[in-house]
């Protein structure tokens, strides 16, 4: 199979209210992927469209996305898997492309969460879960994973300071991400203060809902090639899903959809845990991040705390992680988020993160989660 390479990357700065439309918003991201890449309009033959249709008050996002980028009449497709719906959008491009079908993919991630209010978003976000058996009780996301921590917390000791800790990392890179929400440094007292929105996760805890979008161009060997001077090569793809109900799970320390879909991409790759120069993981909430240390096998199940505490996921420790500030500080447009993830790698393996540059950084990893573990995704990507 030949090999399927990034292109080109983009994302429209984070914010609580885009003033504009899901199409302009759109174009944000598609502007800044096309932005000094060479590549024209004509030359994607396909778009792969992204985003959870409960926020949309636009019946089927992906024809109107598609007409105002000037991508008509070529083929168009919708992607949904809530959270991770542009890492499922990537594994898509990858097979329309691996396939023969077509050459160059847009995938494209958005979401105008603003558009209702955070009430309304919330009891959405709540029927991502089965609807028959949680919802009617009020489930939300924020205790989904707070019966996560609790778990964690109970069978490894893990405590609030230091999930605590993972935040403060956050706001670190926060500061420097120039399209993050966040740009605020937070002190560890600051994110420790008892404002409880699930016990044991507190407000810093959480991340914020956000208006944004997210562009990756993919292209077959060939056409990488000729579009691009740097492309960035997918290794390894990996996905997995879990029951949607709570009681259908075996365990509350960890999700089984990454583990899976970790060893998965890992395989596919021909590379470990320890062949990863840097990542992006999925911290809709501090404890997600926790977990993902030891979901990716970044740490042993019980020592993603160790991680954390000897600042080893810092952009110059061992395994950096989230050094554009993650979720946590750029906001979480869920439609775009994982994009916005594979942005960050891609720049980081070019070489063209800045500020958040980790240096030497030749093969990276995106973990995206789709609800409360139903869908993983990890993707991992290098350049020769």
């Amino acid at each position: 199979m030949s090999k399927v390479g990034v292109i080109a990357v983009g994302q429209s700065s984070f914010v609580r209210a885009y003033p504009g439309s899901i199409r302009e918003l759109a174009f944000e991201a598609f502007k800044d992927a096309l932005k000094g890449s060479g590549i024209k309009t004509e030359q994607v033959d396909a778009s792969v469209i992204c985003s959870a249709p409960e926020y949309d008050k636009q019946r089927t996002p992906a024809g109107l996305v598609a007409e105002y980028l000037g991508l008509n009449p070529q083929p168009t497709f919708y992607v949904e898997s809530v959270c991770s719906s542009s890492s499922s959008g990537l594994r898509t491009a990858y097979a329309l492309i691996a396939s023969g079908l077509h050459d160059v993919v847009m995938v494209l991630g958005f979401q105008k969460m603003s558009e209702i209010s955070s009430a309304e978003s919330q009891e959405r976000m709540g029927r991502g879960a089965d609807i028959q058996w949680e919802a009617p009780f009020g489930t939300m996301m924020p205790a989904y994973y707070a019966m996560y921590a609790r778990g964690h917390f109970e069978k490894y000791g893990t405590t609030e300071e230091d999930l605590g800790l993972i935040r403060l990392k956050s706001s670190t890179y926060g500061v420097i991400n120039e399209k993050a929400v966040f740009r605020k440094s937070l002190t560890l007292d600051k994110i420790m203060e008892p404002k409880y929105i699930a016990t044991p996760l507190k407000m810093m805890d959480c991340c914020a809902n956000a208006d944004g979008s997210s562009c990756v161009i993919l292209a077959s060997e060939q056409k990488a090639k000729e579009l691009c001077e740097k492309p960035v090569w997918i290794r390894g793809l990996g996905m997995a899903t879990a029951p949607i109900n709570m009681a259908g799970r075996d365990t509350f320390s960890g999700l089984k959809c990454a583990q899976l879909a970790a060893r998965r991409a890992y395989d596919m790759a021909g590379l470990g845990p320890k062949d990863i120069d840097v990542a992006e993981v999925h911290d809709c909430f501090t404890i997600a991040e926790m977990m993902a240390y030891e979901d990716l096998g970044f740490a042993e199940p019980g020592k993603g705390k160790e991680l954390i505490r000897n600042k080893e996921t810092y952009r110059e420790g061992r395994i950096p992680v989230n050094v554009d500030g993650g979720l946590l500080s750029k906001g979480h447009p869920i439609g775009a988020t994982g994009g916005s993830q594979i942005r960050t790698i891609v720049l980081q393996l070019r070489g063209e993160a800045g500020p958040m540059q980790v240096p030497n950084a030749k093969v990276g990893l995106v973990h995206n989660i789709g609800g409360v573990g139903i869908y993983g995704n990890v993707s991992i990507f290098g350049v020769d």
